[in-house]
């Protein structure tokens, strides 16, 4: 079946990036002139999603109001025809796709706020597109893993090779490749502590596709890493009993959870922005001489 839905998990505090992130919510810092999740939002639509939940907390309502209209600022650009195109990227995150919210109360970790989903899902299958990770390409991340499910029928993880150092941050998986850039995967372990423990230098990185039975593997699944319940913990045990499908996806990632993820997305993005790139370019060209 088609996947249409799709969760955006957004609770999270934001701590790598303070004080920034002290009064505006991670997820609203710009690249360029759109905040991030509205990347995300963005290329859950042109993979075909047209119910998106995101799964807020307390201190995150500009995320509602960015997807809502603002009438008194539409109404004031639409009097100047001289603002026609700024009015029509003003309205755009209103109507890019049928969007709900749901407060995650307490911050218990990524698995508990997939299960704050359960309702919306419902018995279908379903996107995950993680609130920090920004991946910027021609395909869109997603619908290359949606691809995978519709092929292979398992749930689907996005992946990409770390160093040493960034998999204890991460998760490693037991991989085993199918054809190109497509992978069996049969295990995985939550921030690997040790050398023994590290499956491959295979991580989860920003995407996945899940079938409804993970809220019920969720349920009974233990705290683990920093005493919250993990989403790798319970899509672990997905994978040891019936398998996941792993897709090394093309597009570039930006982890907007910390800064020099940050200032990469504006760097990146702005030098490609038909309004910023002459003037970035020039800039960079001309600091580049004192480095």
């Amino acid at each position: 079946m088609k996947i249409k839905k799709a969760v955006i998990p957004a609770a999270g505090l934001g701590t790598r990036v303070l004080p920034a992130s002290k009064s505006i919510p991670k997820e609203m810092l710009n690249i360029v002139d759109k905040p991030a999740i509205q990347y995300i939002v963005e290329e859950a639509v042109k993979a075909g999603i047209t119910d998106i939940l995101i799964i807020t907390n307390r201190g995150k309502g500009a995320i509602e109001d960015h997807f809502d209209h603002s009438f008194e600022l539409e109404s004031n650009l639409s009097k100047n025809p001289d603002k026609a195109d700024i009015l029509k990227e003003v309205q755009s995150p209103a109507s890019l796709a049928n969007i709900y919210f749901i407060r995650q109360k307490e911050t218990k970790g990524l698995g508990d706020a997939i299960l704050r989903a359960e309702q919306f899902i419902g018995n279908e299958p379903f996107a995950v597109l993680y609130g920090d990770d920004v991946i910027i390409g021609e395909d869109p991340a997603i619908a290359q893993l949606l691809r995978a499910y519709e092929e292979y029928g398992k749930g689907v993880v996005g992946i990409k090779e770390v160093t040493k150092e960034q998999i204890k941050k991460y998760s490693s998986l037991k991989v085993e490749n199918i054809k190109d850039n497509v992978y069996n995967v049969t295990d995985m372990v939550e921030k690997p502590k040790t050398d023994a423990e590290i499956l491959s230098l295979y991580s989860i990185l920003g995407r996945c596709v899940l079938t409804p039975e993970i809220f019920d593997i969720l349920k009974k699944t233990p705290l683990g890493a920093g005493n919250e319940l993990q989403l790798t913990d319970a899509m672990k045990t997905l994978a040891k009993t019936k398998g996941m499908t792993g897709v090394d996806f093309t597009g570039t990632r930006y982890d907007m959870g910390n800064k020099f993820g940050m200032l990469k997305a504006n760097i990146e993005v702005g030098l490609n922005h038909p309004e910023t790139k002459d003037e970035l370019k020039a800039y960079l060209k001309e600091i580049s001489k004192n480095l």
